[in-house]
């Protein structure tokens, strides 16, 4: 593989089509899956890392094969270093001081929250706490980042401009001062955990 860093994500609306899509992927070039999985109604999410090079190639076949059930997709050819971590359920946060305010920022398509995270911390002074995809959210996905009160606004606009951009917008909060007993219940469960130990 390449030296630099690249992350994609499909999202398809067919189980049987995203798996031909998957094939078709790892297929066209030496890619590492970083997770398969389903988040409902129905849709299957394809993850994956490697060089730029080999993830653009990967990721164009996954698209041609994805067609009319794409429903979206992501490509990042130099990822933010905290995305993968929190992916795999990664939790940060922080000092008291930084923790008191929080940015919550939700939207309707997995590969679109996680473009508008890359954008938020890449365009704004924040650090990302966590980052949520599971099934239980019916196909939406959120993520959620700590600061000081001006930068947190700043990450809240950022992120909605660009998942109102892409219609893909839910809902986005400020939580000022957030009880400790909130904090623990933040991030709970994982999104993309590593496998279980075979």
């Amino acid at each position: 593989m390449g030296s630099a860093p690249a992350l994609a994500l499909l999202e398809i609306d067919s189980v049987a089509r995203g798996l031909a899509a998957l094939d078709a992927l790892v297929k066209k070039a030496e890619v590492e899956i970083l997770e398969v999985n389903l988040v409902e109604p129905g849709r299957l999410l394809v993850l994956f890392a490697g060089g730029v090079a080999e993830v653009e190639e990967s990721f164009g076949a996954g698209v041609s094969v994805g067609a009319e059930l794409l429903l979206d997709a992501m490509l990042l050819c130099d990822a933010h270093a905290a995305l993968l971590p929190a992916l795999r359920g990664a939790v940060s946060l922080g000092s008291a001081e930084a923790l008191d305010n929080l940015g919550v920022i939700e939207g309707s398509r997995v590969a679109s929250v996680l473009l508008a995270a890359e954008r938020v911390l890449k365009g704004a002074r924040v650090s990302l706490t966590g980052l949520r995809v599971t099934g239980g959210l019916g196909g939406r996905a959120y993520f959620i980042v700590h600061g000081a009160q001006a930068d947190v606004e700043a990450a809240l606009e950022l992120g909605a401009s660009l998942l109102s951009a892409r219609g893909h917008l839910h809902r986005v909060e400020r939580i000022a001062r957030p009880h400790p007993e909130m904090v623990t219940w933040l991030l709970r469960p994982p999104a993309f955990a590593p496998p279980a130990p075979q």
